[in-house]
């Protein structure tokens, strides 16, 4: 490569050399000139809101709060927000809140680790070779036209009734999204990049490091997004078999008793858990993809 490039270089002429120094006291001479303005992309869709994504459910919070204030919600039925706050401050005082939200965010933290593993082994032993793809692939599609919520007294028969079938269920909920997002993205980098790489002489564990993770983010972001998503929403159900704690259960006792505003903290946790997380992982996301230019940025 040196030796390219040192034949590559060719010796100016002298005249050349000789107008240098006027050239650049002609640079000096000169105005600088003026900063380019940077040039405004006409179909995209523009700087990005502060806090964009809590005005949606800010905007829906104060329709709720003025439609309760009108009188044109029951209050049996859709308690007012203000309700709902009191009843939550009396939940968490009186330490069942605390209890329910610590079980719920055990039982999803523990089920979502188990799923985000499986996911990522099976999704990098399927995309990066024929064997694990001829293995796996066909398995996991079948895993997935199965309903998995239809698993759970197959599973209740395997594991019991406790918590392990519970784990099993959101583990299974979740690494199906992140294995079919993580796989496409590895099948879908381009050959050119491989050609390069046994071109370089990159060994396996390069290749990998180089060229097929940078390659396999943003698919494995968007399952990761839709992994966690699914952890909430299964843990709804879940936490109303046999559980004693949870905030699916206590959902579950205060439907027996009718009591809305109960119901109604309990789904407002669960939205909060979920936008929380989504958010958490969008600015991983952002900061480790920041090498992409894409119109959310």
């Amino acid at each position: 490569m040196t030796d390219l490039v040192s034949q590559s270089v060719v010796p100016a002429p002298a005249s050349a050399v000789n107008q240098a120094p006027a050239a650049d006291s002609a640079e000096q001479a000169a105005p600088a000139c003026p900063v380019a303005r940077r040039r405004v992309r006409r179909l995209a869709p523009g700087k990005r809101l502060p806090a964009s994504r809590l005005i949606g459910p800010g905007l829906f919070v104060a329709l709720w709060a003025i439609a309760s204030a009108a009188g044109q919600l029951d209050p049996s039925a859709i308690p007012a927000p203000w309700t709902v706050v009191r009843t939550g401050a009396r939940l968490w005082t009186d330490g069942t809140l605390p209890t329910d939200v610590r079980t719920s965010l055990q039982r999803a933290g523990v089920g979502f680790t188990i799923g985000l593993t499986t996911g990522v082994v099976l999704a990098l032993a399927a995309g990066l070779s024929r064997v694990g793809e001829a293995l796996i692939d066909g398995t996991v599609q079948l895993n997935r036209a199965i309903p998995t919520l239809g698993l759970i007294p197959l599973f209740i028969l395997w594991l019991g009734i406790g918590e392990t079938f519970k784990f099993a269920i959101i583990a299974i909920v979740v690494y199906v999204p992140i294995y079919l997002n993580l796989y496409s993205a590895l099948s879908g980098i381009d050959t050119r990049f491989v050609e390069l790489a046994e071109v370089l002489g990159l060994s396996r564990l390069q290749f990998i490091r180089q060229i097929v993770i940078p390659g396999a983010l943003p698919g494995f972001f968007v399952g990761l997004r839709l992994g966690v998503t699914g952890s909430w929403l299964s843990l709804v159900v879940l936490e109303q078999i046999n559980a004693t704690s949870g905030l699916g259960y206590m959902m579950f006792q205060a439907q027996n008793y009718g009591q809305t505003d109960v119901i109604i903290v309990g789904l407002l946790i669960y939205g909060v858990f979920g936008l929380v997380s989504d958010t958490a992982v969008r600015l991983i996301e952002r900061r480790v993809l920041s090498w992409r230019r894409t119109l959310s940025n």
